[in-house]
């Protein structure tokens, strides 16, 4: 949902709320992997097991505004409030075991993945 609410907010000149300084990390996932996963486990014999799925690297939030800002040729308007009660620092998925039970592992990397949500986020 972040990456839709600041592509969104930078294409259309919207401020963007970051709570806390903007440095906690996030393991973002393009979505065609988690499909890509999910269909994987489907076809697969393994019953009961719990699997994360994730891109397997960390960006803070201020790393992958940058980064919109770099794809996208515009400035992003940020407004920094108190970190959220509850939120946490920092994410990151350990996929080990979807790679050795599914022999699954991300593909499409943060810049690629942000290019081509920025891509079809125009198209709309």
């Amino acid at each position: 949902m972040a990456i839709h609410r600041f592509v969104r907010a930078v294409l259309n000149g919207e401020e963007i709320i970051v709570y806390g300084d903007g440095e906690q990390t996030r393991d973002f996932t393009y979505v065609d992997e988690v499909i890509e996963a999910t269909l994987l486990a489907i076809k697969s014999d393994v019953a009961g097991e719990i699997l994360n799925i994730g891109g397997g690297v960390r960006m803070s939030v201020n790393q992958l505004i940058k980064k919109i800002e770099k794809i996208t040729g515009k400035k992003a308007k940020l407004e920094y409030v108190e970190s959220q009660k509850g939120d946490v620092k920092d994410t990151l998925a350990d996929i080990s075991k979807a790679k050795e039970i599914l022999n699954w592992k991300p593909r499409v990397k943060i810049e690629e993945g942000l290019e081509r949500y920025v891509s079809g986020f125009r198209v709309k």
